[in-house]
């Protein structure tokens, strides 16, 4: 018995650090901040939530991120110029127009003259400049996550900084899953450290 409330003891106070996390960084972020991807790549990220101007995708340096041909997302290197090395912010993408451009040119173009000529009518399409907003990847919850795309990064080849930035597009704050594990939390402990006595059975016959 004594185990078992241990356990959902632990379980509450893992709930209340996620809920607190999540309200801390819905505060700090009630707003995506504009940034250009000059200034971030030199002062790091301010914020998690960033709108980043200046950028330019370039999507042949694209990497899948689930490494089989069921495609679920892209990391891509931004970047203000072409060529630009080493790599110091990459953007997880599930944008539709970056998915089907990548799909065509790796899985439905049969030759290497093909993906040539293809590449050749879309190359503005291939380095793309325009705003990217998302999330950062790294902070508590995350870090494991950040570890395993920068892991990848390096197992295809690429240049990249080993303090690289990622950022997942699209993503935002979660605006009630912090309450709620808070509240689920609270309610957890309060059950758990100040149990309903039960009444007392009178005896005397």
């Amino acid at each position: 018995m004594k185990r078992f409330r241990f356990t959902l003891l632990a379980v509450c106070l893992v709930l209340l650090l996620l809920g607190a996390h999540d309200i801390r960084l819905l505060l700090r972020n009630p707003a995506p901040l504009t940034i250009s991807l000059a200034d971030l790549e030199r002062r790091g990220a301010p914020r998690d939530w960033l709108r980043i101007r200046d950028a330019r995708l370039d999507l042949l340096e694209a990497i899948s991120t689930s490494g089989t041909i069921e495609l679920e997302a892209f990391l891509v290197p931004l970047k203000t110029v072409r060529g630009q090395q080493p790599v110091r912010v990459m953007v997880e993408t599930r944008d539709p127009a970056v998915m089907e451009l990548l799909r065509t040119y790796y899985f439905k173009l049969d030759s290497e003259r093909e993906r040539q000529e293809f590449l050749a009518k879309n190359r503005d399409a291939f380095f793309p400049q325009r705003e990217v907003t998302g999330m950062l990847v790294g902070n508590l919850i995350a870090t494991a996550n950040r570890d395993k795309l920068l892991g990848l990064a390096k197992q295809v080849g690429m240049d990249v900084s080993e303090d690289v930035i990622f950022i997942s597009e699209d993503k935002t704050p979660p605006k009630w899953r912090g309450v709620f594990f808070a509240l689920i939390g609270l309610a957890g402990l309060i059950k758990i450290l100040w149990p309903r006595r039960e009444p007392s059975r009178n005896t005397t016959g």
